[in-house]
């Protein structure tokens, strides 16, 4: 299987990387691919160095697969001519997302949906991801009428830029800002640009690519995202409101039995999910599990996950895996 990482220099295609070598995909041939002043760099995968080719060099080899994350600019421009030469394209970032040719995909969920035919496969927002593994098999029992949700994200979902923010404001020397804003000591609840409505893009992303990976658009969700200094994960409160009552007992087992959950709801023991305590993990957690006692048939949630694996490295490995698998390839 022969492999292209595109953005493979950058923070998420860095994890990719290390998501690959852990899963120990049987790759015969790795393609590092990054922009025109990384060409020529070596990066060293699985104890071997290989040189940072340039996407035009790319799309001649032909890879099997190509892992994309380097922006949405970069994806419609140069993912349809991967596809075009037989590549299946896997893209982290928003461009093909709301797309109704393409598939949005979380493997726990949809990845059943997929077939030879699907070249550009879109790989959800990290704090989306996290929260629809949740809530899946919540909805397939109980049927969600509508989501409030509020994010308390990582400052890694900005990038390099916005960790040498934060380093930098810590120790109190000068930082070349990120954010409009100090992040060290603070929370910004601004999460992407702003949209005429009033909400910014991250939020929008967490209405529309919940409805598509559920496939059901009668939804109602409403959403905050906030920027917090922190680095482990991405955190969610997520209030959710029923068509059908629950019990909380059936809900936690339901979510234990989830592929890719771990409940951790202990409040006797102060055990619950933290972003400190995700890093580095694929797993999503989830915590504080109680009824809303001011709706019928309404619960709340704590959800955390390292956004930079499940959020998005570990999403991406794991649809490729799967096209693997099933001979998609």
């Amino acid at each position: 299987m022969r492999i292209a990482v595109i953005g493979a220099t950058g923070m998420v295609g860095n994890v990719m990387l290390n998501v690959l070598a852990e899963r120990n995909i049987k790759i015969t041939e790795l393609i590092p691919v990054a922009s025109e002043r990384s060409v020529g760099k070596e990066i060293l995968f699985k104890g071997n160095n290989y040189k940072v080719i340039g996407l035009q060099d790319a799309v001649v080899a032909k890879p099997d697969i190509a892992l994309f994350s380097a922006g949405g600019s970069t994806s419609l421009e140069w993912a349809p001519k991967f596809a075009a030469v037989g590549t299946t394209v896997i893209d982290n970032s928003s461009a093909w997302r709301m797309h109704p040719n393409h598939l949005l995909v979380v493997p726990e969920i949809n990845s059943h949906l997929l077939t030879k035919e699907d070249k550009i496969i879109a790989n959800p927002n990290c704090s989306t991801i996290q929260m629809v593994v949740a809530l899946a098999p919540l909805h397939k029992k109980y049927k969600i009428k509508r989501l409030v949700i509020s994010t308390y994200q990582s400052i890694t979902g900005t990038g390099v830029k916005a960790v040498r923010q934060l380093e930098s404001e810590f120790k109190g020397d000068e930082a070349d800002k990120a954010y409009h804003y100090q992040i060290h000591k603070n929370a910004i609840p601004h999460c992407d640009v702003f949209e005429e409505d009033g909400y910014t893009k991250e939020e929008l992303k967490l209405v529309r690519e919940t409805q598509k990976i559920l496939g059901d658009n009668s939804i109602a969700i409403t959403a905050t995202a906030v920027r917090i200094p922190v680095v482990g994960g991405h955190s969610e409160s997520v209030n959710i409101e029923f068509e059908n009552d629950f019990d909380l007992n059936e809900v936690r087992k339901i979510l234990s039995e989830t592929e890719g959950v771990t409940v951790q709801d202990d409040i006797d023991n102060n055990i619950y999910p933290m972003p400190y305590y995700s890093e580095g993990k694929d797993d999503v957690f989830v915590g504080r599990i109680r009824r809303d006692l001011s709706q019928k048939n309404a619960l709340n949630l704590w959800i955390v996950s390292d956004n930079l694996r499940k959020g998005a490295a570990t999403n991406t490995v794991q649809i490729a895996e799967y096209l693997i698998q099933k001979n998609l390839i």
